[in-house]
């Protein structure tokens, strides 16, 4: 399908109308994403989940370069890998250098939460520096995501529209420049001076204004291609298994269907609090009677409660020594 395939299409008006304005920033962003990345132009997040599908798919019809790359975690769904190895096999897969239970041991401080998503930053966000990243992010999904902008570089010295960005970028190369004495900026003279560097990435987000409603027309009506069968089994988002975000039913739910994550973080627990060294929330004596490997496992219900501490040990433990 093509651009010009979308006319002959019976699309809703309002979705056709996102479809062009989402291609729109593609074609304003490019010569952005090639100044950054000339052989492949756009660094395309992808996750294997509908909105990156259809981000996929918007890329194609602009017929804009890109080349789509998924960051493992570790706790990444099985189902969800061999969906995108066989619909998508050009997406490049990166498998992290240490899983996100080796990790959490490293830190020795605490499993990653709602408050501190240290995975992110490690596992996620990594991907894409110096480049610009394509992101299939949608306002409607929660109100932090709602305060999103088209534009934005990752260490949040800018958030906007495109035009915005173009007078920013300007100004911060300018300064750059004026800064540079005569031999550094000979240097510069023959390099262009870009706008980030180091991890720094230029995110841009065509679909901030698209429903979820959209993203599932446009899949199914519009590109016509299929989906993880995990929607299909009820499952609203298919991202890590156990993610800090999700509310305790869910993680409860993915507890029965991956049981080996469970098993793996509680294994991470084990570890952290067998090392001496290590004193906090993990290593307190409170989590109840019993085992080592019962007491673990209570650490693991606290933790994917999303309760503080305080108010887990009021209902858990405190009630049961009540009742006995």
């Amino acid at each position: 399908m093509n651009i010009d395939d979308l006319e002959k299409i019976n699309i809703r008006p309002s979705l056709l109308e996102k479809i062009y304005d989402s291609m729109n920033l593609l074609f304003k962003a490019l010569p952005v994403a090639k100044k950054y990345d000339p052989d492949n132009g756009f660094y395309l997040a992808f996750s294997g989940g509908k909105d990156s599908q259809a981000l996929y798919h918007i890329a194609q019809l602009a017929q804009v370069p890109f080349k789509a790359h998924m960051m493992l975690t570790s706790v990444d769904p099985h189902e969800v890998i061999l969906f995108v190895k066989r619909q998508y096999p050009n997406v490049v897969l990166h498998k992290p250098k240490d899983s996100i239970y080796n990790l959490a041991v490293k830190k020795k401080f605490l499993l990653p939460s709602r408050i501190i998503r240290w995975c992110c930053a490690e596992l996620k966000e990594v991907g894409g520096a110096g480049t610009v990243c394509l992101t299939g992010i949608r306002k409607q999904e929660s109100v932090k995501r709602s305060k999103r902008q088209e534009v934005e570089v990752s260490n949040r010295s800018f958030a906007g529209d495109f035009e915005a960005f173009e007078k920013w970028s300007y100004e911060t190369i300018s300064k750059k420049l004026k800064n540079l004495n005569q031999d550094q900026f000979a240097e510069h003279k023959s390099s262009e001076v870009q706008c980030i560097n180091g991890k720094d990435k230029i995110i841009v987000n065509p679909m901030l204004d698209w429903t979820e409603r959209d993203v599932w027309e446009f899949l199914n009506k519009v590109v016509k291609v299929p989906h993880c069968e995990l929607y299909d089994q009820g499952w609203k988002r298919i991202g890590c298994i156990c993610c800090p975000m999700s509310n305790q039913k869910t993680k409860i739910a993915e507890m029965e269907r991956w049981p080996h994550v469970k098993r793996n973080w509680i294994k991470a627990i084990k570890r952290i609090r067998q090392d001496k060294d290590i004193k906090n929330i993990l290593t307190l004596n409170d989590f109840g009677d019993g085992t080592e490997d019962e007491i673990c496992e209570s650490v693991f219900n606290w933790w994917i409660s999303g309760k503080s501490y305080k108010v887990w040990y009021a209902d858990e433990i405190q009630q049961l020594k009540l009742k006995l």
